[in-house]
């Protein structure tokens, strides 16, 4: 017997791939990029001062010219950003930053290196203000927080990834050809984002009908909740206290962060005596803790918009405390665990500060104030390696001073947030 009743033809499923998710995909692969090619440096410094005959002061010059051209021209790339769109300083940033990273391993004078990398710096300095206003243009204001804190990921990835990347190669060709073959991935991510990451998301082929739909629903919203001038100048934005406010509690974080980063796999392989090898996989582990800290810190921020302020102040103390008690403590396996909470603490931190600032600026003026904000923590870049290097001298090579000095700055940043009004400027 033939059944003719018509069963019905069930609905396509809704498309869970994005068109935005692409573009955050070539947005993280921009940040691992800048931080492989930055990261890189510190493996190789022994081998560079080898070659070029240069003591550790003469190295730590190196970093810091890196990061004086990155903290110079991170307001710049967010005024060029607002003015001409985040597209095309992107993609002329990446591509500007790979040559460098190019020429950095045929240079064979000290001075010309300098110069090289404060012009590297520059070109990376351009780049982070236009990513996080790709970011507003193109996400709806509930996903921002979860978008900037995945982008950031690589805050804890590129420290872990480097030191692999840049050893296998050192190993097996030499430091000078570190430096070339992170070049060619740059050179063609450039291309890339300035193919597929337009100006507008209406112009952007990648964009569904749906997801604009959804974009304009949201600046609607953000409209009818919004009384503030959307037509500021760049004199305007650079005279918002708020701003400024951030940018030094940003300037505070950094300077754990920096320190965090830079002296850590020191710390455990002078003062707790670990072997390379070990050095190498236990300094690692704390970032992927804090690779599951920015991915949650990116949750709580879209999730608890209105409580942002608290639990930054929380996070960031709990990360003190745990780092205060990391060099307090005789056991090698507890200062490992203690790092690592740490690290997971001060990452949902890191997290936290950027999706507060997602949800306190408009996309118009994003690129401009992102970039203000940026620029203290790069100051801290320039100045917490300095001071930490010169604690550690004064104290014939201990590290508790210099750990000290990093978990007040942690602790004061928290302090000081308390005293911001984070009143939206939308």
């Amino acid at each position: 017997m033939n059944n003719s009743t018509t069963q019905p033809i069930p609905a396509p499923a809704p498309k869970k791939w994005k068109g935005r998710y692409t573009i955050l995909l070539l947005l993280w692969s921009g940040w691992l990029l800048s931080f492989l090619d930055r990261m890189v440096m510190n493996v190789s410094l022994p081998f560079i001062g080898h070659d070029l005959g240069l003591d550790k002061m003469a190295q730590g010059t190196i970093i810091s010219a890196f990061f004086i051209g990155y903290a110079l021209f991170q307001i710049p790339g967010g005024y060029l950003s607002d003015r001409f769109g985040p597209r095309k300083v992107m993609a002329f940033a990446i591509i500007w930053w790979s040559i460098f990273t190019l020429i950095t391993g045929l240079i064979y004078l000290l001075p010309l290196l300098l110069i090289v990398r404060f012009l590297f710096g520059a070109g990376e300095g351009c780049f982070p203000a236009s990513s996080w206003k790709t970011i507003s243009t193109y996400f709806p204001s509930n996903e921002r927080g979860r978008a900037t804190a995945i982008q950031s990921s690589v805050n804890t990835l590129g420290p872990a990834i480097s030191v692999l990347v840049a050893a296998t190669i050192i190993e097996m060709f030499g430091w000078r050809e570190v430096f070339v073959f992170l070049s060619i991935p740059g050179l063609i991510l450039g291309m890339l984002i300035y193919r597929f990451v337009l100006n507008k998301p209406e112009h952007n082929r990648l964009i569904s009908p749906q997801e604009l739909a959804e974009l304009e629903r949201d600046a609607q919203r953000e409209a009818a909740k919004s009384s503030a001038n959307k037509t500021l100048s760049f004199v305007e934005v650079l005279k918002m206290p708020i701003l400024w406010k951030l940018s030094l509690i940003w300037f505070l974080f950094d300077i754990t962060f920096w320190g965090f980063t830079t002296w850590l796999p020191s710390y455990l392989l002078e003062v707790r005596q670990l072997s390379l090898a070990k050095t190498g996989i236990w300094a690692a582990v704390p970032f992927l803790f804090g690779a599951l800290g920015t991915l949650t810190g990116g949750y709580l921020a879209d999730k608890f918009e209105k409580q942002l302020k608290l639990i930054y102040c929380l996070t960031s103390i709990v990360s003190g405390i745990f780092l205060f008690f990391m060099f307090h403590v005789n056991s090698i396996e507890t200062a490992i665990t203690f790092q690592c909470i740490s690290a997971f603490f001060m990452f949902i931190a890191f997290a936290i500060f950027w999706g507060m600032l997602m949800h306190l600026i408009p996309p118009v003026i994003m690129g401009r104030a992102s970039s203000i904000v940026n620029f203290g923590g790069q100051v801290a870049g320039v100045v917490s390696p300095i001071i930490i290097g010169f604690l550690i001298d004064r104290a014939a090579g201990g590290y508790n001073n210099a750990f000290m000095f990093m978990v007040i700055a942690l602790i004061a940043s928290a302090v000081l947030t308390f005293f911001v009004k984070t009143v939206s400027l939308k």
